[in-house]
């Protein structure tokens, strides 16, 4: 058994590498704490992801803004949603197959640099008072493409960095990491629009993309140093391929369908509801109340991350995965249908430690289960559902929303979430039984056995 992960079958690389001489292997060394901030080499990645984090929320703040205040149009702000999340639902499979052929250094780099060229774009278009509809539109698509690109390269960066032994660990810390960026980029972003205005804040912007990009060009890790076989090639086929191998894998199919379950019930559509919610628990929608609600909403990531990394309670298990999930299904449908402020507070806090909880947890089994060759394609796979399925919250809280309340709206998708989570659960249970030993990774490129509940 593996002792960072828990996994029956799985065995981390060093143990794999021990050679059968008829002693008894010494016993595991359980999983250090922090252990992705002890590495040299993966500790300067997780503040570079953070900042590059922090930046592409800055942009999100001030552009916003000025689309806003220039436009009045509530189709353009429902068009910021769709042209970020839909790039992922489209492309995260391309995107990860890119990732597994090639150096993942230069895919981040290129993403990092789609960033920075659309923060430049932003601020010539603001310096100039030339800003079209159209114009925004295109910028707003490159930016979803960015942040799609990114994704996969990124876990095979991480998986690089560490090796399975210590995934776990990277994968929590990386997802805490980025939450830190997400909590503190609208901070930033209204410092900078306040300070020095929406065209000098944007070309500021830029600068929060560099430190990752720079690393990257120091490191000596591609996303493949770990990796013993040939390179694949990047086609429809070969994604096919990849799809028909996950769904023969009922843990993995069982960790992706998670995934977008939370993304497409509730999704990005809780933040973006927030105003109505501290409306009707009496908090005002400007003021700062509401804006504790917003804080409270990204904090609960960030103490969750901080919590399981320091304790270890959590081991990325099936059930784990489940059961967190359910809990944030649980913890949204309570903050929809109650009416005091401390309690909704409490409720976001808790709901964010399990929505993060649950995020890294399926993120992690599905590294460990992916086969080396098709790593970045199938966390593409998740990708999609993860990412791509979050514009769905749009309608299944936003627009029914409009015809039944957001409260209610929210409290019938969050028990929609409970209810696809026991299915999933269920599935992943029964597949596990129908294949003792499991179907997952025992070496790198080895398929034997998948995490038990």
């Amino acid at each position: 058994m593996c002792a960072a992960c828990g996994v029956p079958t799985h065995i981390s690389e060093p143990a794999a590498a021990v050679p059968v001489t008829g002693a008894a292997a010494p016993p595991a060394a359980p999983p250090r704490r922090f252990a992705a901030l002890r590495n040299r080499d993966c500790r300067p990645y997780l503040v570079g992801s953070m900042l590059a984090m922090m930046a592409d929320n800055i942009e999100h703040v001030i552009t916003y803004w000025v689309l806003w205040q220039t436009f009045h149009s509530p189709a353009l702000t429902g068009f910021q949603v769709i042209s970020h999340w839909v790039p992922f639902l489209l492309l995260s499979m391309w995107f990860g197959s890119l990732a597994d052929r090639y150096d993942c250094r230069r895919v981040i780099q290129t993403a990092q640099a789609v960033f920075m060229g659309v923060s430049a774009a932003w601020g010539i278009l603001f310096l100039t008072g030339s800003l079209h509809m159209w114009e925004a539109c295109v910028l707003l698509v490159l930016h979803g493409l960015a942040g799609s690109l990114w994704g996969p390269g990124e876990q095979l960066m991480l998986h690089d960095f560490v090796g399975p032994a210590e995934l776990p660990s990277a994968v929590r810390l990386n997802a805490t990491f980025r939450s830190l960026g997400v909590l503190f980029g609208p901070v930033i972003g209204s410092a900078l629009l306040l300070g020095l205005g929406p065209t000098a804040g944007i070309f500021a912007n830029i600068a929060f993309y560099l430190p990752l990009t720079l690393f990257l060009f120091r490191t000596r890790f591609t996303g493949h140093t770990r990796d013993g076989h040939s390179r694949p090639r990047v086609g429809a086929l070969q994604s096919l391929r990849v799809l028909r191998e996950v769904g023969s894998n009922p843990t993995l199919v069982s960790m992706i369908v998670l995934a977008g379950l939370g993304s497409f019930f509730v999704g990005a559509s809780l933040q973006s509801s927030m105003p109505i919610f501290a409306h009707d628990l009496g908090a005002g929608a400007a003021g700062t109340a509401y804006g504790v609600l917003l804080f409270a909403n990204g904090a609960g990531g960030v103490i969750g991350g901080i919590v399981l990394e320091a304790t270890g309670w959590v081991r990325p298990r099936v059930a784990a995965a489940v059961l967190s999930t359910a809990l944030y299904g649980v913890t949204s449908i309570f903050f929809a249908l109650t009416t005091s402020y401390p309690l909704a507070l409490a409720l976001l806090l808790v709901g964010g430690v399990a929505n993060l909880a649950s995020m890294s947890i399926g993120q992690t089994v599905v590294q460990l289960l992916a086969p080396a060759a098709d790593r970045g394609r199938v966390l593409g796979v998740y990708g999609m559902s993860a990412g791509g399925l979050r514009a769905g919250s749009g309608f299944t809280v936003g627009l029914l929303g409009a015809a039944i309340g957001v409260r209610t709206s929210l409290a019938f998708s969050a028990t929609a979430l409970c209810l696809g989570t026991a299915a999933a659960g269920v599935h992943a249970l029964r597949g596990g039984r129908r294949a003792p030993g499991g179907v997952g990774a025992v070496r790198e490129d080895e398929r034997a056995g998948a995490p038990r509940a």
